[in-house]
């Protein structure tokens, strides 16, 4: 098993869309829609901005991705000292080495790509050959590059503005400096253009913004923000006249540059520094992106020039710590981060995603003014453990949560993805307590909620009331409740603290049954109410598997080396899938006892879920802000399980990746070489039609009803005495022809004699060479050209009554064989025979060799049916059982 895992398979990864690296946007012409596109991690993500759908996933790079560049075609990332482009967004084409620290900045520039690293280069690349344009060498100490611009109309110009703010405007191809700005006594951050020519904006570490013009170098106006320095410039195009800046906490401020005042601010547009804000060229739409894992689209439609957010796609902007599938179909997984949120995935399509939210205390306003709290000191702590049912969520709340250090438990309305309206607490609980555990009834009615103090209580979800407390004194346990369960009959709750006691009670009676004394305390526990076997996590690495029906431990295993962070079992309780600190994920078979399947993850999993359809395992990593899904092998096909040693060495497991397998609409090359080109013909067992209309084919058959319903009902009109066009003489000057001078043979009478009739056409003496010679790729071809009419006079003709004779019927008949064998324009070799034989059937049957032609032809005719029709039924068969399984 040096391969890795046998029993599980990498497939995706949910809830990543951004980081702190600024977004690019770009524009393609074929398509007519603007594209985002961001950087997480090793690998960059474009989406449409009509949607937020992703229609691509690049490559995975050897290195994070430091910053991203965009233009016509290519996507260009730096991960390090390389710089990839990508072709479709996807597939490197061109690396350019050269440089000898990270780089930071990129700036495409017509044909060639301008890079700045940390250590003072900029290098002018050529884009398509990958060369090394030019070279420019600054000092950090005194001119430290800290953003790049190309100024409007300015020709091979750009402006690099530093650290230390000075700004100098080079040209590329000549080498030389043109002009050095002295700055305004603060580093500069950011430098953008404005719709104006000559006009910059230009973003400071102290939080000015200054509008410049560099042709004069004049400055014209300057704003200042009280939210630190500037993190991003954008101007509007599509008429108001409004700057917006970023800030590192966050928010947008919108500056009204006629008025030269600020006309509105956008707080908390999100939750970390504003790594990028754009907007699109002639829109009123504004893209941001962020380090809190979101990409947002807002649109200014608000009284006052206001910004509402349009849509979004966001994910955890702090590590998921706690996962479970919700719903018996599997298709989503709850997750409970670090940033406080509860979040729904969906493993069908990122459209279906939910994001409930932070916890809130639930106060009245006018209580939360009068104390002046703030939006920070409302939200609740992150979210520890939570448990949720979907017997009864379209009745009441469906989900309880835990929160970290408060005692009181709230609840969560999971299909309208809103907190719900009860707060549990117990009465006469310690302040200094607080919940540990909790669990869900299988009927959905129960909360039963375990804490510090050792108190396990019940709680009805319905009305919020508490329902009593197990154990004498309200005290279940003499330390901290680490686990709670209930079984699917609501006859047994199960609880285990940390006085190494796993105690059993009855559900209605909150009586004590029996207890049993554990060999070390429980970090945790899990119930498969199906089986009934409740696995515990030990502190000493251990686990436990009792049957509660028997009361007994049944399995012990022992393997990890770290903290158990998480279980779960199979559908039908067959495996126990385990998850450490140890960067491990151990799957154990119940019946032999025996660990059967073990990898290595490169980020130590927190948290895991098994499907309750059993088709994806997923799994929560340590500084990982998504949620990793993969693929259960056994569901595939035969895997083969044996027992592994006790001195297996895991082998390491890549964790999956984004894929856009789901779009709704993709982004193609404007590049013709990148057209896809089908093949002539697939495969010797199938068939390829035509492409011509139907039109040309599909009415051969009923072409006398098509003459007798276009037949004109009146008789034709007389023509005129005098002719519209009379005929002239040659010459300069028009004359008209008397009868007289006509040329006899125009003069000669129109009915043309037996001998032209009988004049074959192109077709007939195609057809007759192409019986000697064996191709008819020819006739075939001149077939095609015809219209319905046409081609039935051509088979007409092939008679001996039409001009033809006996040799051209047996000719047609081995052209229709030669394309039933060749297996293409399969639908006009039916159509073809059906009009020669409704024409010269009676004909045929009277000459035997071409009888004998006809038997072969419909011996292969049968036999390719049948062939079609056994595909057909197997496609049939297999969409069949595709559809039952998805409902």
């Amino acid at each position: 098993m040096s391969g890795g895992s046998s029993l599980f398979c990498g497939f995706r990864v949910l809830g990543l869309y951004s980081n702190h690296v600024p977004h690019a946007l770009r524009y393609h012409k074929k398509h007519r829609e603007f594209y985002v596109t961001t950087a997480v991690g090793k690998c960059v993500h474009t989406y449409n901005v009509k949607r937020l759908g992703i229609v691509s996933v690049s490559n995975s790079l050897s290195d994070d991705i430091s910053c991203v560049a965009a233009d016509r075609m290519l996507v260009f990332a730096a991960a390090g000292r390389l710089i990839s482009a990508f072709a479709r967004n996807k597939e490197v084409v061109m690396r350019y080495h050269g440089h000898g620290q990270d780089v930071r900045l990129l700036l495409p520039l017509g044909d060639q790509l301008i890079s700045a690293d940390g250590g003072g280069d900029v290098i002018v690349w050529d884009v398509q050959e990958g060369d090394v344009y030019l070279r420019l060498k600054f000092d950090p100490a005194s001119f430290d590059v800290s953003a790049m611009m190309h100024p409007s109309t300015y020709l091979n110009k750009v402006l690099l503005g530093s650290s230390q703010g000075a700004l100098q405007l080079w040209n590329i191809k000549t080498s030389k400096l043109l002009f050095t700005f002295p700055g305004w006594s603060a580093g500069v951050t950011v430098l953008q253009q404005s719709p104006a020519v000559d006009v910059v904006g230009v973003g400071t570490a102290s939080g000015r913004i200054i509008i410049h013009n560099i042709r004069l170098d004049e400055t014209l106006m300057s704003f200042t923000q009280d939210w630190g320095p500037i993190s991003s410039l954008a101007f509007r195009t599509d008429g108001p006249p409004i700057v917006a800046s970023g800030s590192p906490q966050g928010h947008i401020a919108f500056w009204d540059l006629e008025r030269r005042q600020l006309v509105t601010q956008q707080r908390h547009a999100h939750s970390t520094a504003i790594a990028a804000a754009t907007f699109l060229h002639g829109e009123p739409l504004m893209i941001t992106n962020g380090a809190d894992n979101a990409i947002k689209v807002w649109i200014f439609d608000q009284e006052g020039g206001g910004a509402r957010l349009l849509r979004s796609r966001q994910g955890h902007s702090g590590p998921p710590t706690t996962i479970h599938h919700h719903g018996n179909d599997g298709k989503n997984i709850l997750s409970a981060g670090q940033d406080g949120t509860l979040q729904s995935f969906s493993t069908v399509h990122e459209r279906f995603n939910r994001n409930l939210g932070h916890g809130s205390i639930n106060k009245k306003k006018e209580q939360k003014k009068k104390k002046g709290l703030s939006y920070e000191e409302l939200r609740l702590p992150a979210i520890a453990a939570f448990s949720s049912a979907a017997a009864r969520q379209s009745d009441w709340d469906s989900l309880v949560a835990c929160h970290r250090g408060r005692l009181a438990a709230t609840t969560w309305n999971v299909p309208r993805c809103t907190m719900g309206t009860h707060h549990l607490q117990p009465p006469g609980a310690r302040r200094n307590s607080i919940a540990t555990a909790v669990d869900i009834t299988s009927c959905g009615n129960f909360a039963v909620i375990g804490s510090s103090c050792g108190r396990v209580d019940v709680y009805n979800l319905q009305s919020g009331q508490h329902r009593g407390s197990y154990g004498d004194q309200d005290k279940a346990h003499s330390g901290a409740v680490r686990g709670v369960a209930t079984d699917s009959l609501n006859q047994l709750t199960l609880t285990t603290a940390s006085d190494w006691l796993l105690k059993f009670w009855r559900f209605k009676s909150r009586k004590q049954e029996v207890q049993l004394k554990l060999h070390a305390a429980p970090a945790s526990m899990m119930l498969h109410r199906d089986s009934g076997m409740l696995a515990l996590a030990l502190d000493d690495f251990t686990l436990l598997v009792v049957d509660i029906e028997t009361r007994r431990v049944v399995r012990k295993f022992a393997g990890h080396h770290g903290n158990i962070n998480g279980m779960t079992f199979s559908p039908d309780g067959r495996w126990l899938v385990t998850v450490a600190m140890d960067c491990t994920i151990r799957t154990w078979d119940l019946p032999s006892g025996c660990l059967v399947d073990c990898f290595l993850v490169a980020m130590a999993p927190v948290g895991v879920s098994l499907s309750p359809t059993g088709d994806f395992l997923a799994t929560a990593h340590v500084d990982s802000l998504g949620v990793y899904l993969w693929t259960n092998k056994s569901l595939c096909g035969p895997v083969g399980l044996r027992p592994l040693p006790a001195d297996h060495q895991p082998a390491e497991e890549t964790l999956p990746g984004v894929t856009a397998d789901e779009l709704g609409q993709g982004e193609t090359s404007e590049e013709a070489d990148d057209v896809y080109e089908s093949a002539e013909q697939l495969g010797a067992e199938l068939v390829t039609l035509s492409l011509l209309p139907e039109s040309r084919w599909k009415s051969l058959l009923h072409l006398d009803a098509i003459k007798r319903r276009n037949k004109p009902v009146a008789p034709p009109a007389a023509p005129a005495a005098a002719p519209f066009f009379l005929p002239t003489l040659p010459g300069l000057t028009p004359r008209f022809t008397s009868p007289e001078q006509q040329d006899p043979q125009e003069a000669q009478s129109k009915l043309l004699g037996w001998g032209q009739l009988a004049q074959r056409s192109e077709f007939s003496c195609e057809l007759d060479a192409a019986l000697h010679s064996g191709s008819f790729s020819v006739p075939l071809r001149l077939l095609k050209g015809c219209g319905p009419a046409a081609l039935s006079v051509e088979l007409t003709c092939l008679s001996s009554e039409g001009g033809g004779a006996s040799s051209l019927l047996l000719a047609f008949i081995h052209m229709i064989d030669s394309m039933l064998s060749s297996g293409r324009d399969f639908d006009l070799a039916h159509a073809y025979l059906a009009l020669f034989l409704k024409l010269h059937l009676r004909s045929l049957s009277q000459d035997a060799v071409a009888m004998a032609a006809l038997l072969r032809l419909s011996s292969r005719l049968e036999a390719g049916w049948a062939e079609l029709q056994a595909s057909f039924d197997q496609s049939l068969c297999l969409l069949s059982y595709a559809k039952s399984a998805l409902l």
